[in-house]
């Protein structure tokens, strides 16, 4: 894992509600916790109990297909993708569509919060690289595209 990679893991475990995550990718390993039992103030005995630690494992063998084309929007967390808003739905983004800045590709859920995955730059879709439901890893390549 990269120093970048660990900072945006931090920034995005900030944003979520849990307190704890510990994440195993071969020999690295990095645990991150907000507040631990050792150096919070003593809690009253009526206090309910905090909730249960989640474990991520990031498996460093999912890998992108070796022709994967030379422009991409990537996936910028860890979650399952969604082409469209809901089941049945019409997908957000077909192959050979012609996209936006700032336009909506696809939706990533993760800890049960569904983010809208946006374009970051004017494009179109030359390939769809994963399916709809399938779970991706951070930086995974979701879409080739052609810079506009």
């Amino acid at each position: 894992m990269k120093k970048e990679d660990i900072k945006e893991l931090i920034e995005f475990f900030n944003d979520m509600e849990m307190n704890h995550i510990k994440i195993k990718s071969g020999d690295f390993e990095v645990e991150l916790e907000k507040f631990s039992d050792y150096c919070a103030p003593a809690k009253p005995a009526a206090q309910a109990p905090a909730p249960a630690p989640v474990n991520v494992v990031v498996s460093s063998e999912v890998k992108p297909a070796a022709n994967s084309p030379k422009d991409s929007i990537k996936s910028p967390m860890v979650g399952t993708f969604y082409a469209a808003p809901s089941p049945g739905a019409a997908p957000f983004v077909k192959v050979g569509q012609r996209v936006r800045k700032g336009d909506v590709v696809g939706i990533i859920e993760a800890m049960k919060i569904m983010n809208e995955i946006e374009a970051e730059f004017d494009c179109q879709i030359t390939e769809m690289l994963v399916s709809d439901g399938q779970p991706v890893e951070f930086g995974l390549p979701l879409f080739g595209v052609e810079k506009n």
